[in-house]
């Protein structure tokens, strides 16, 4: 019996990989092994900046929390600690950009907090 190979499910899985690899420069882009290669580098970095993106967002929030915090005198943890205390439930994205774009409506929250 002769030996059976699918290759149309074999070429359709490396132009896949290769549509996904359009874009890229030299041979990452158009030389299978290497195309592969890059496209899992790829997702490898997509699927762990997901994640982190989420860090770095809370990073920048907490920032700027400080920030807006210590213009009225208070630092960024008792600013916190002050929010727990008096049950506002407001989390550090609303927070944030309550800090940055409208600087009236923080001032509120921390005189109801003080």
């Amino acid at each position: 019996m002769p030996r059976s190979v699918n290759s149309v499910a074999k070429r359709a899985r490396r132009k896949k990989v290769l549509k996904q690899a359009k874009g890229y420069f030299g041979r990452r882009k158009n030389v299978w092994t290497v195309a592969k290669n890059a496209v899992d580098k790829a997702m490898l970095y997509s699927y762990r900046d997901r994640r982190n993106k989420k860090r770095t967002f809370r990073a920048l929030w907490i920032t700027r929390i400080n920030a807006g915090a210590r213009e009225h005198g208070l630092s960024y943890s008792q600013f916190i600690g002050k929010l727990k205390a008096n049950e506002i439930e407001l989390n550090r994205k609303v927070l944030a950009d309550l800090a940055m774009n409208h600087p009236e409506a923080f001032k509120a929250v921390i005189e109801k907090v003080k």
